[in-house]
Formats: structure tokens, sequence, C-alpha cells
């Protein structure tokens, strides 16, 4: 890397959302939005909630995502800052199709850039889908002032995804079947048939209903669905990138904090396959969102909610 990682950490934005305190100590976060210089360009972040208990950094899905759907979790920041990001290239950050970039290792290197900027010195992780990746790829480089990370609908190994993917067709009508197979053959994604039969995979394991609206909400800036195709490929149950071969399964076992692996009752990462890897981590905890796909921060947000925040509170020994 040609400069340094602390180099990646100049603010670009007027808003103040800290106050430099004693060492040991987390600063006196404060709700507002910024930028932070990371290898590539500008990358967006924003806080909202000052209450006292430790922060938690939240990491969307994607690649190539944005943090637009997990301000329906905007309910825990009554305890705690959340600090939310637009990982870079997509959403409110600078936009790239720079594909040297597009390594694990390079957004590893934007949450510490955040971290780093914000002075943190303690707190929590959480994960959605492959912010989930991101969030343990974090803490094998970085684990200093990780206090426990919540792994929601993760995603660690290619393999098990695609197997998963595999199982979930197989539920479906005989007809979407055969579509999603012929059309995956012929390397034709975007045939109406294809689109029309991935929209049924999604519907039923994916979103299964609306969108929570939250007084959080900004106007939606997209995600980038290039990085998405050049890491992951072109469906959901379609791996081609360069994520293809991707496994840490075996990390899972080095996890020495709390851990909460959470997933849909209908959800893309299946709780057979989930509560195996909270089994691997030595003090992992496993949970069911009852009526819930992959999106369980809207198909059953409160109940995602309490259950995240019931794992925060035990951690904290709070009732």
């Amino acid at each position: 890397m040609p400069l340094t990682r602390y180099l990646f950490s100049i603010l670009f934005f007027v808003i103040p959302l800290f106050s430099p305190v004693g060492f040991g100590q987390n600063p006196n976060l404060e709700s507002g939005q910024g930028f932070v210089e990371v290898e590539g360009g500008r990358m967006w972040y924003r806080i909202i909630g000052s209450g006292e208990e430790t922060p938690l950094i939240m990491m969307h899905g994607g690649p190539g995502g944005t943090s637009f759907g997990l301000f329906s979790l905007g309910d825990l920041s009554t305890d705690r800052p959340l600090i939310y990001f637009d990982q870079l290239g997509g959403g409110r950050s600078d936009h790239h199709r720079d594909t040297t970039l597009l390594t694990v290792d390079h957004f590893v290197e934007q949450v510490f850039a955040l971290v780093h900027h914000l002075k943190l010195n303690t707190f929590y992780l959480y994960g959605h889908s492959w912010g989930t990746t991101l969030a343990l790829e974090y803490y094998l480089k970085y684990p200093e002032g990780v206090q426990g990370i919540v792994f929601n609908s993760p995603y660690f190994n290619t393999g098990e995804w695609i197997a998963d993917a595999d199982t979930l067709i197989l539920a479906l009508h005989d007809t979407i079947q055969d579509i999603i197979r012929d059309y995956s053959a012929r390397e034709d994604y975007d045939n109406n048939m294809f689109r029309f039969a991935e929209s049924v995979y999604l519907k039923n394991y994916g979103r299964r209903g609306e969108r929570v609206s939250t007084k959080w909400d900004m106007n939606y800036k997209p995600g980038n669905g290039f990085i998405y195709t050049y890491m992951w490929g072109q469906t959901e149950f379609t791996a081609t990138g360069k994520l293809k071969n991707y496994n840490r399964s075996k990390a899972l076992e080095s996890l020495e904090i709390p851990c909460l692996f959470i997933t849909g009752e209908y959800d893309e990462a299946r709780p057979a396959t989930v509560k195996r890897q909270a089994e691997r981590a030595p003090k992992g905890e496993f949970a069911i969102v009852p009526n819930a796909g992959h999106a369980t921060m809207h198909d059953n947000n409160e109940e995602n909610i309490n259950l995240i925040r019931r794992f925060l509170h035990k951690i904290e020994e709070k009732p």
C-alpha cells in the first residue's frame, strides 16, 4: 500500500462529530455526517444517537451496497451511537470502477480509517450479509477494541452459500426451477424470464415484505452494480466474481469475543447453516428471526432489534 493507513483518516466535512478525551475512553460522539479520506476517494459516514453505551459500527451488504436498508435498526440508537457508512464505491461515498481497490483487504482498511478518524477505543461490529464478511475480516486483522460482533444473515463461505441457494431453489415451483437452471446454464441473466424467476427467489428468501421506513431515512443514493458483479456475480445464487472461492469458515473458531449469529426463518443464509457457524465460534450465540427472509430488519424489524439489544445488554450486564 503506497500510503500508510493513518493518512487515510483526513476529515473532509465540516460538521464536528467528536471531542478528544483521555486515553482508553471513547470520544463524545454526536449525531452528524462526515467523510473520511481512504485510498481511492472519500467515504461517507453518519452517526445517529448519542447514548452513553459502547457504539455500534453498522456494515451493510453488497459488495457495492449502501447503508440505506440498515436505518430500520435506528431504534438501537436510544442506547448508544450507531455509526453508519457507505463502503467506498456506493451510496454517498465516491463511486469508482477501480478493480485494484476491490479486495477484501481494501474494504477492511476503510473500516480501520473510520475507527481511527473517530478515535474509537472500544466498539461493537454489526454486519449484514456481505457486511458480516467485512466484520469478521476486520476482527481478524484488527481485534483491538472490538467488544462483540453481530453477524446478521452471514456469509463466510461461497461454496456453502451456493449449496444453500441450490437447496432453496428446489423448494420453488418446478417451472421456476427450470427457468433458473436453463438460463443460468446459458449465462443469459438479462432475459426477462430469468429476471422473473430471480424475483420469485428473492420474494421468498430475500425481502418478503415491504421496506420499513424510518425517521432516519435520507434521499436514496444508489449502490454500485459493477462492484457487486465484479466481486460476486450476476445473481444471488451464481458466484462468478473474485469471491468465487472465498472460504473463512475455519476462522470462526478464532473468535475470542461474544458473537451473535442471526438469520431469518426463510433466509438465504439458511438457519441450519448459520447454526453450524455459531457453533464454531467459542462464544457464539444463535437466533432465528421468525417470518423473515434475508432482510430480517424489514420483514420482522422489532424482533431483529430486540435480539441485538438483548445481546449487547448481556455483554454489558444490563437487564
